[in-house]
């Protein structure tokens, strides 16, 4: 139990369904959808298209979605890929001619075809009880009427105002007045209140064919963009098989790549063969470990991760125990390694996570993102709807397997988790922030598995990131002698230069029939059960 005495929160506890968003609007409105007889998907649907408006820095409809569920609260875990495609005119050798040779996080390249919208379609019509349209109401009204910004949000905004100015219809409407919101004020956004409207009565392909289509086309085509009709009318994600690790006797379940789901389990996997329970959970010893299995699985994800339909991804090895020995073996304990190069990939961090248990203990875990804070920063003029970044997830170089093709999609850094044990779902987690994301999955389950903290201390103890650029970034709660400690063992230290990720889990406590929730203090948000 926390100090009562120091600043803090407890975690959540509740006995029919509970909530946990980065967001008080989004975690309430998914309670209101529990309450009035909705399920879990359903109340995840309505309370990430609540976040698309009230927290668009982070994510929006022009993003792409990743998703959990254990119907029932069983171990049979489905998962959902909702990313975005590249279009089809986009082949490296055209990108070759232009004389690009990475792409612009800011630019129409960057932008794949958002799978959002049909992955809460198709996620609701599958396994909902309400539909889309009444789903989509609060999020309406807030785009509609106003909806007060919070502070991260604020915070988030004032960062990146410049990225905004770059496009006349997004400093229009995200730059009211000429400068970012503050906190507490309120901020409208008709045009997407029309877009979901428009979606709300026609469903998916209200966002995929006619007008918004059109519109989002017809913009990225006029930045040199190689969009297409085409493109948008043919999107759709699709149900995948979800992958799994064994850690300290629970089943730990990530959606497979094009996501980097496989490099959290990877980090769980080398963190494995050390006896953590047996440190402190801030100690020197234990944030190395955490530090240096990163890093080794990073090397991973870079070398092999895409698109499995259009590459070879080595699953397999991977995940093998052997493999994990093999990492493991290189790691000293007296001093770290040297930093792995740094990889052709951006460092965003901007994304939504939240889950959901309901009455019948149907749990969903469940992540939303625009992929750089606002995206791409383009804003399709008639619609309102931000554009992604996705695409600066790929590389131009042709004999790498995470390089640009038709209709393929990028490496991807989204992935909610979900933990499962004797048969049963136990909590679905996650943990915002891009490249973070693996590691941040990692840090919280030892917290809770290692180290017995409960879901809200798992989720406030602060972190450390070792970036590609060879830095490890560490939160200011890390003590200072643990700080001297890791640069005493040759890691180069900073602060990190926004909070590292933000987190949301729901325990589910089979024996006493109860919920345990935690949210992120590095947001907005909150957890509520009822």
């Amino acid at each position: 139990m926390r100090n009562l005495e120091l600043p803090g929160r407890s975690p959540v506890h509740s006995l029919n369904g509970m909530a946990a968003t980065s967001q008080p609007a989004a975690t309430l409105c998914a309670l209101e959808v529990l309450r009035d007889g909705g399920n879990a998907i359903d109340a995840a649907v309505a309370a990430c298209a609540v976040q698309c408006v009230v927290e668009p820095q982070s994510t929006g409809i022009g993003g792409d979605c990743f998703a959990l569920f254990a119907a029932g609260g069983g171990d049979e875990v489905i998962a959902y890929n909702g990313s975005g495609r590249a279009p089809a005119a986009a082949v490296a050798e055209w990108y070759a001619e232009q004389g690009i040779t990475e792409i612009d996080p800011s630019s129409p390249h960057a932008v794949t075809v958002p799978g959002a919208v049909d992955a809460w379609a198709r996620l609701v019509e599958d396994h909902g009880t309400k539909s889309l349209g009444d789903l989509l109401q609060p999020a309406i009204a807030y785009a509609r009427d106003g909806y007060c910004v919070h502070g991260r949000v604020a915070f988030d905004w004032q960062l990146f105002a410049d990225t905004l100015r770059r496009d006349p219809t997004a400093a229009r409407i995200f730059l009211p007045g000429g400068k970012p919101p503050e906190a507490g004020d309120l901020h409208r956004q008709p045009e997407l209140a029309e877009t979901l409207g428009r979606i709300a009565e026609g469903g998916r392909d209200a966002f995929y064919r006619g007008p918004v289509a059109e519109d989002i086309v017809k913009h990225l085509n006029s930045l040199g963009g190689l969009h297409s009709l085409d493109d948008f009318a043919e999107a759709q994600g699709e149900y995948v098989t979800p992958i799994k690790t064994t850690y300290r006797g629970y089943d730990v379940y990530e959606c497979p790549p094009n996501g980097q789901g496989v490099i959290a389990l990877e980090i769980l996997n080398i963190l494995s063969g050390f006896a953590l329970d047996e440190l402190e959970p801030l100690s020197v010893e234990r944030l190395h470990l955490e530090i240096e299995a990163a890093r080794l699985a990073h090397g991973d994800r870079d070398a092999v991760l895409a698109d499995p339909a259009m590459a070879q991804v080595p699953l397999g090895r991977l995940l093998s125990d052997e493999h994990a020995s093999g990492l493991r073996a290189s790691i000293r304990r007296d001093r770290a390694m040297d930093a792995p190069p740094p990889p052709d990939f951006p460092a965003h961090e901007d994304t939504v996570y939240l889950c959901v248990v309901d009455q019948d203990r149907n749990a969903v875990s469940f992540i939303n993102s625009l992929f750089s804070t606002f995206g791409t920063g383009l804003v399709s003029p008639k619609t309102g709807v931000l554009l992604q970044s996705r695409g600066a997830g790929f590389v131009l170089d042709p004999s790498h397997p995470n390089c640009i093709a038709p209709g393929k999609r990028p490496l991807h850094t989204i992935i909610p988790g979900l933990l499962a044990r004797d048969g049963r779902a136990v909590m679905p987690f996650g943990v915002m922030g891009a490249l973070y994301q693996a590691v941040g999955h990692a840090h919280l389950l030892g917290n809770l598995l290692d180290f017995g903290l409960d879901v809200q201390e798992a989720i406030d103890l602060p972190r450390v990131f070792p970036t590609t650029e060879g830095m490890v970034e560490v939160e200011s709660g890390v003590p200072g002698d643990v700080v001297e400690g890791l640069e005493a063992l040759g890691h180069r230290t900073g602060p990190p230069v926004k909070p590292l990720g933000g987190a949301q889990a729901i325990w589910i406590d089979w024996e006493r029939g109860t919920l345990t929730g935690g949210s992120d203090p590095r947001k907005d948000g909150c957890a509520l059960g009822y």
